[in-house]
């Protein structure tokens, strides 16, 4: 069986959309029932999504699994999908963190839980929609789906700044959104046509356009992009929402959501507007190092350890976009390998504070100490993801790092050697972090009566680790996914430039 031939990506897509509308039948008094059906679809869904990893073709640098039907045929819209190297990791980084984000809700999660199951389920359905699409209009439309269910994820189960959280959330993503909107319509109503694939194929509305016209589109989608990465200084949202969000809601935040921010220049201002890319690369990727240098030492002057994990974000992306803007092979492979660690290295330091907080209901860093003693396997577990986050070698986390490292320094030896003193500020604040909660005696008697991992925290927290060794360990396969498209990108865009 030809998997290519069938309509996979639709059936990934919307699985978890059928799974919501079942829930919605249900009552809401069945919480267990809603629960384990929410966890056994999201596990279907990742089971389905392997297809892709079968039946892909490392070589072929085009869009995979491509579908191709009209939607909108009056203005030029059509239900264009398809994936290439670049976002079929993150398709499954997607599908596999989310059975993980369910099942750490069994306990957390006990009021409205059917609504909230739903909402993840529809969050989940964005979050594809937004990887898969190459029709500007339809990924717009998936980009604006992910707002409304990660808003009340905030806004109702969230902590007690969750409405303030949700709605700064929602404001930022917003203004940008609409920016990106006013060039989409350009590009679409100027080019044509508003299938990413045919603008590339045909760029005489670029040479028309003109540079700086090509400039403001880069502007208008990549300041919707920068918020939602989040770029310094458009980070400032980021920390409330991570802070009041339920466990859940900060690892799929952490995981996947910030990445639509770092895949969107991947995927549209750098094939688009490859001369503004160019012209803006030194800006962004200043504004990058100061990201990587001010959100650690950010993070080490956090005493509440989640927030501490939420500005270690805004440092990691910045090693993210100094990689993409470094505009070589090097820089960009190590970019996307290091969105899919930081998706599973951050998104399991939320899950183990998470689990301490269920515990102690605090996250001051301040009221633990010695926890290695009193919970020895969640210790273990905890330092292996720290020492993933801050870039041990043979952790996944090096390998990323490493080699956007490598590629900045090809493009100017200064962004590197600036961008290697986050690695040293991570460090810092890393192991800080580590012995305050974990080392010497313990600061509260509450804390000598913590259980360790229950067996479902341990099916939460151990697939993470398992991969943070095998990245580290064996990236080659990750690399080879790629090869092929990030090359074409570069070679598409190095064409467009030599010819204006």
């Amino acid at each position: 069986m030809n998997l290519q031939q069938l309509p996979l990506i639709s059936i990934v897509t919307f699985f978890p959309l059928v799974g919501a509308v079942i829930l919605f039948f249900v009552k809401k008094e069945n919480s267990e029932l809603i629960k384990r059906f929410t966890l056994v679809w999201t596990i279907l869904t990742f089971v389905l999504s392997l297809g892709f990893l079968i039946g892909f073709h490392p070589s072929d640098p085009g869009f995979q699994f491509y579908q191709n039907l009209p939607w909108i045929p009056q203005i030029g819209v059509g239900y264009q999908v398809g994936l290439d190297g670049i976002s079929l990791l993150l398709i499954i980084l997607t599908t596999g963190l989310m059975p993980l984000a369910i099942l750490s809700s069994f306990n957390a999660i006990t009021d409205r839980v059917k609504e909230y199951y739903i909402f993840l389920l529809l969050l989940e359905v964005g979050m594809l929609g937004v990887f898969v699409s190459l029709d500007l209009f339809l990924f717009y439309v998936f980009w604006e789906v992910t707002l409304v269910p990660m808003y009340f994820l905030i806004g109702i189960w969230g902590g007690k700044r969750r409405v303030y959280a949700a709605i700064k959330f929602f404001l930022y993503t917003m203004a940008g959104s609409l920016l990106m909107l006013l060039a989409i319509l350009f590009l679409g109503i100027n080019g044509g046509t508003f299938s990413l694939p045919d603008l590339l194929h045909n760029n005489a509305w670029l040479t028309r356009a003109g540079p700086t016209v090509e400039l403001l589109l880069f502007i208008g989608f990549g300041i919707a992009f920068a918020i939602k990465v989040p770029m310094w200084p458009f980070h400032s949202w980021l920390p409330d929402a991570h802070v009041e969000a339920p466990t859940a809601g900060s690892v799929i935040l952490a995981g996947v959501l910030l990445k639509m921010g770092t895949y969107g220049f991947l995927r549209f201002n750098l094939p688009l507007f490859p001369h503004a890319s160019q012209q803006a690369a030194p800006v962004i990727i200043t504004l990058a190092i100061i990201g990587i240098i001010y959100g650690a030492i950010v993070s080490f002057a956090q005493t509440d350890v989640k927030k501490l994990v939420a500005y270690s974000s805004v440092s990691h992306l910045g090693f993210v976009m100094l990689g993409i803007f470094a505009l070589n092979q090097q820089g960009i492979q190590g970019a996307i390998l290091q969105m899919v660690n930081h998706g599973i290295s951050t998104g399991a330091l939320f899950l183990l504070v998470g689990f301490v907080y269920e515990r102690r209901h605090t996250r001051e860093m301040a009221e633990f100490g010695g926890l290695w003693k009193i919970v020895p396997i969640y210790g273990s577990l905890m330092l292996v993801v720290a020492l993933s986050s801050m870039g041990l070698p043979g952790l996944n986390g090096f390998v990323g790092e490493f080699t956007i490292l490598l590629g900045s320094w090809a493009a100017n030896p200064w962004w590197a050697a600036l961008a290697a003193l986050g690695v040293i500020l991570a460090a810092i604040y890393i192991l800080s972090m580590f012995q305050k909660m974990f080392m010497g005696e313990t600061r509260n008697e509450e804390n000598k009566h913590l259980i360790d991992l229950s067996r479902r925290e341990l099916w939460v927290i151990v697939p993470l680790v398992v991969f943070i060794f095998v990245i580290g360990i064996m990236p080659q396969p990750f690399f080879n996914t790629m090869t092929a498209s990030v090359n074409q990108l570069l070679q598409g865009m190095s064409s467009v430039v030599a010819l204006r």
